[in-house]
């Protein structure tokens, strides 16, 4: 089985906003080493990857206008306007613009 890469973009929600801040608190208080820290910021990501890419099953399909895209270091950024998104529940979502980033989860083999 390939080995799962990981990315630090699970670092930008709320949950990884909320582990940074606890972080920063413990080392501040000298709980913890930051070295501690960095470890488990590392696993978080590996984790956050692993557990997404397991466990959620759902889907959905979105339809909307292209208005850039990127590819760098492996990594497409999609900018798409006005956007439709159907979820598995046949619930109907729009958004004005959303920013799809997407990594390649396995090494290839």
């Amino acid at each position: 089985m390939a080995e799962q890469k990981s990315y630090e973009i699970y670092r930008h929600t709320s949950i990884g906003y909320a582990l940074a801040d606890t972080l920063d608190e413990l080392i501040s208080s000298r709980r913890i080493e930051p070295q501690v820290a960095i470890k488990v910021i590392q696993n978080f990501d590996a984790v956050m990857a692993q557990v997404l890419g397991d466990r959620v099953k759902a889907r959905m399909s979105f339809k909307g206008h292209l208005d850039t895209y990127r590819f760098c270091d492996e990594v497409w950024t999609f900018i798409i306007k006005d956007i439709k998104f159907k979820l598995d529940n046949s619930q109907q979502i729009e958004a004005e613009k959303v920013k799809i980033v997407s990594c390649q989860s396995k090494d290839k083999a």
